[in-house]
């Protein structure tokens, strides 16, 4: 049975009279107040609805304020148990959540209650709808310029440790013997006692911590052996080959091991650089993979507006909002972030006109294609050019991309446009020219020909406008979205979550980034607040 009670329903008699002026001031004019008034009424309670029954069972929780308490809970980096704490005697939550009752209905929850609704929210992501609607609404009330955007992206990670190979053999070994154990009695014991006292044991997860570097890749010969021996054992049953843990132990074995037709010598172990940077890194989280350059877990893509200096009036708070926040395994590229933001952004009415991005963002592919949504991304060319040798950025180019002229001045005889671009120098000219041998022109029997693709004249261009002063004063306000991340990490510890999975981690991240939202919102209306009651007092 749904409880709800509408924001924007009103009490005969003020629920907050008992307040002292000041005090009730404070509620109003901190985040309490911006809580209650700009992001609770908007909240998609609808959305979570169709998951009860509107007329059986118990009643629920008031929805707006059980959702509400899970946006506050992740602002604050809170415990599930400080959150029930904090939901049943915290004057300010009671405010930011409209709960006025003095009665266990509507003043306390249940850990069980925290954790359903969480998983109804995360499972269906609706963390998503939330963040969308109430950063919209924010964005509307204080008229956030979304004109400017920028793109950037953070590593973070779940509550799991950091195993090595051995480990991830071992802790898949562990797992499974455990459930098989839990589930399938006969079948643990007919098992080989030395096995599984290896595994099972106290001191097991110690035997292969503490193995000698030496003697690791023995080790890792005889954990991948074991492994093997229980895919084998196994495969032939049909209910314990379908046992989640049994599926890890043959997931684990395709990514590290290639099987052989030696009797004596079955399973062979791949090098570590041919395991996929996708494969299992720990059985605790198998949706965690692995980024070469920051190690094990998730990424967090995160797009905010800025306004530049020159832009902003003085005498008011900017507020920056972060516009998007996509979770995605740590293995993906940026490369692929860019256009599903800027999709993403487009409809919820936050698309920008210019959007800054490193290199990675900055492809010809992903500068096209957000030139094709309104979008111009302002991103250095990938890759570094050869000082020593020409290239076609050190050529004169027209508007549209023709060669006007040569690095020594001389102007092309011909120009002749199919599928790619074609240059044609004078003989006579380059014969002599002493850049010949760092030129990229090549000999002909009647020119020299330059020939170049639109793409490659595309990225000439580029590298002439980066090394422009406007483009350098343009692009210098990129940086700004790393003290964004390092704000995220500090106000909300993104970086070091208490949960695993993907569904858990992208609830998490999400309703973050809107708490930082709120936080930046709040203190630019405290400063607008201020600055209206000195201009009032002068």
């Amino acid at each position: 049975m749904l409880r709800m009670k509408p924001p924007s329903q009103l009490d005969i008699f003020d629920p907050w009279d008992f307040l002292t002026t000041k005090r009730r001031q404070m509620l109003e004019t901190g985040w309490p107040g911006l809580f209650r008034k700009h992001i609770l009424p908007f909240i998609p309670v609808q959305k979570i609805i169709p998951h009860f029954d509107i007329n059986q069972g118990r009643p629920t929780k008031e929805l707006y304020a059980l959702i509400g308490a899970l946006i506050i809970q992740q602002t604050n980096d809170l415990t599930d148990e400080e959150t029930i704490q904090q939901f049943s005697f915290n004057i300010q939550w009671h405010y930011a959540l409209n709960v006025t009752e003095e009665s266990d209905a509507a003043k306390y929850m249940s850990l069980k209650t925290l954790w359903n609704i969480r998983n109804i929210v995360a499972s269906n992501e609706i963390d998503k709808d939330i963040f969308a609607a109430c950063t919209a609404n924010l964005a509307k009330v204080f008229k956030v310029n979304i004109e400017k955007q920028r793109i950037d992206s953070v590593h973070i990670k779940s509550n799991m440790r950091r195993l090595s190979r051995i480990g991830i053999f071992s802790e898949s070994i562990c797992k499974f013997l455990k459930n098989l154990k839990r589930q399938h009695r006969d079948a643990f014991i007919r098992l080989d006692k030395t096995l599984t006292e290896k595994y099972l044991s106290n001191d097991s997860g110690g035997c292969f911590a503490h193995v000698k570097p030496s003697e690791s890749k023995k080790t890792l010969k005889e954990v991948a052996r074991d492994l093997f021996d229980l895919v084998q054992e196994f495969r032939s049953d049909a209910v314990i080959s379908k046992m989640y843990s049994y599926k890890l132990l043959h997931l684990v074995l395709e990514e590290h091991c290639n099987l052989t037709d030696h009797s004596d010598n079955p399973v062979e172990l791949k090098p570590a650089k041919d395991v996929a940077s996708d494969s299992l890194q720990n059985p605790s989280d198998p949706d965690a993979t692995y980024s070469g350059h920051k190690g094990q877990g998730y990424q967090v893509q995160i797009q905010e507006t800025y306004v530049e200096q020159e832009d902003n009036d003085e005498n008011a708070k900017t507020l920056n909002l972060i516009t998007h926040v996509e979770v995605e395994p740590a293995h993906h590229s940026d490369a692929n972030a860019l256009i599903p933001a800027i999709k993403a952004t487009e409809e919820q009415d936050l698309k920008p006109e210019k959007l800054l991005a490193d290199s990675l963002y900055g492809s010809d592919e992903n500068r096209e294609e957000a030139r094709k949504h309104g979008v111009e991304l302002i991103a250095p060319a990938m890759g570094t050019v050869n000082q020593e040798n020409l290239t076609l950025a050190d050529f004169e180019l027209s508007d549209e991309g023709i060669v006007t002229a040569c690095p020594a001045g001389k102007k092309p005889a011909k120009i002749t446009i199919k599928r790619r671009i074609n240059a044609s120098f004078e003989i006579s000219q380059c014969g002599k020219c002493l850049h010949l041998q760092r030129c990229p022109v090549k000999a002909g029997k009647k020119f020299y020909y330059l020939r170049y693709s639109r793409k490659q004249m595309r990225l000439a261009k580029r590298r002439q406008y980066e090394g422009t002063e406007d483009f350098k004063d343009k692009y210098r306000w990129r940086a700004g979205v790393e003290a964004t991340m390092s704000e995220y990490d500090r106000r909300t510890g993104v970086k070091q979550l208490r949960v695993r999975g993907m569904k858990a981690v992208r609830l998490c991240a999400t309703l973050k980034a809107l708490g930082l939202n709120i936080l930046r919102a709040t203190a630019a209306m405290t400063t607008r607040l201020f600055q209206e009651c000195a201009i009032c007092t002068a």
